[in-house]
């Protein structure tokens, strides 16, 4: 209980500085009366800016972070990560052809990314089906890199031939961010994010089975290749609105449920949710950190997550290795 209230005193605290601070710090009297007043630059700031922008990198971190743990329980490797299945190599190829090609709706880049995700998520599960070893782990795994890296040689071969303009925004894209965040990207990403991630939580027991092992899990009642289809179809989706929401946002979805298995519960009724707001948190605070350090200068929220997740995951390997 003492834990669950530490980090629920953690990630309010991590939520409230989110919207506190920035280019024009405010107080937290300030907050208040921005989320209270319908006029004045507090509430601009509060609820047009940031609010959205906060909400929207605590939805995007959780759901990578659960995807994370079940993938990882899937693949039966606790460093696994969401983007290792070819997903951020499709989604990333999807919104660099919307970008060189200049598609002129705003949402032109979100879709093509998921889409690219989509195709990709196919092309593994088509891979691991004429290995004739469906949703095997370690076919899985090399399908993913096959296809990430087959995604990632056309990626390179587009921004090559593209011009100035549209290589920084290819590249401002791959790196992640959530200067784009507003209402309406929150509550499609939400509406979106609502059915796979209930999936996810609700499929605890069943990635405890897995967890264990394919003779195991069979042994004491689940329908095993049905269940990986369920979850892997779940984590792709989540994942893949993830990336087309705001990038390719690297670790989280690898340090997060490592580092709560680690020092919390291997239970994924438990470890599912205490992901999600660990993980949300941590892309608030790395958001926090990629729009203060250098302000007015904003930087890439996947630099951040990297430069912080590299270190932190090499101490938890280490720790794990001990």
């Amino acid at each position: 209980m003492m834990r669950w209230l530490g980090l629920a005193l953690v990630t309010a605290l991590v939520l409230l500085l989110g919207v506190a601070l920035g280019s024009v710090p405010l107080q937290p009297g300030d907050v208040l009366d921005g989320l209270v007043r319908n006029s004045g630059e507090a509430a601009v700031i509060v609820r047009e800016l940031r609010l959205p922008r906060v909400l929207l990198a605590f939805l995007v971190g959780g759901g990578l972070a659960v995807s994370g743990a079940a993938l990882q329980a899937l693949v039966r490797n606790p460093l696994a990560d969401p983007y290792l299945l070819g997903l951020s190599g499709g989604a990333g190829l999807g919104a660099v052809l919307a970008i060189a090609f200049g598609g002129g709706s705003p949402w032109a880049v979100p879709i093509a990314a998921f889409a690219g995700a989509l195709v990709a998520v196919a092309l593994v599960y088509r891979l691991s089906v004429v290995a004739g070893r469906r949703l095997d782990p370690l076919v899985l795994l090399l399908a993913g890199v096959v296809v990430g890296s087959f995604a990632a040689a056309l990626m390179s071969a587009i921004i090559a031939l593209s011009d100035a303009p549209r290589l920084r925004n290819a590249f401002l894209w791959l790196l992640g961010g959530f200067s784009s965040a507003s209402w309406p990207t929150l509550a499609l990403f939400a509406v979106y994010a609502v059915i796979p991630l209930a999936v996810l939580l609700l499929a605890a027991r069943g990635l405890d089975l897995l967890a264990l092992g394919e003779e195991p899990a069979r042994h004491l009642g689940a329908d095993v290749d049905r269940l990986r289809r369920r979850i892997y179809l779940a984590a792709s989706l989540l994942t893949a609105a993830s990336v087309a929401t705001c990038g390719i946002i690297g670790f989280v979805g690898l340090v997060i449920p490592h580092a709560v298995r680690r020092t919390w519960t291997p239970m994924h009724r438990v470890l599912l949710p205490a992901a999600f707001m660990a993980g949300g948190g941590f892309l608030v605070l790395a958001d926090l950190i990629a729009r203060t350090v250098l302000r007015p200068i904003e930087m890439p929220v996947g630099v951040v997550t990297a430069l912080v997740g590299v270190p932190l995951f090499a101490l938890l390997l280490r720790r794990s290795l001990a």
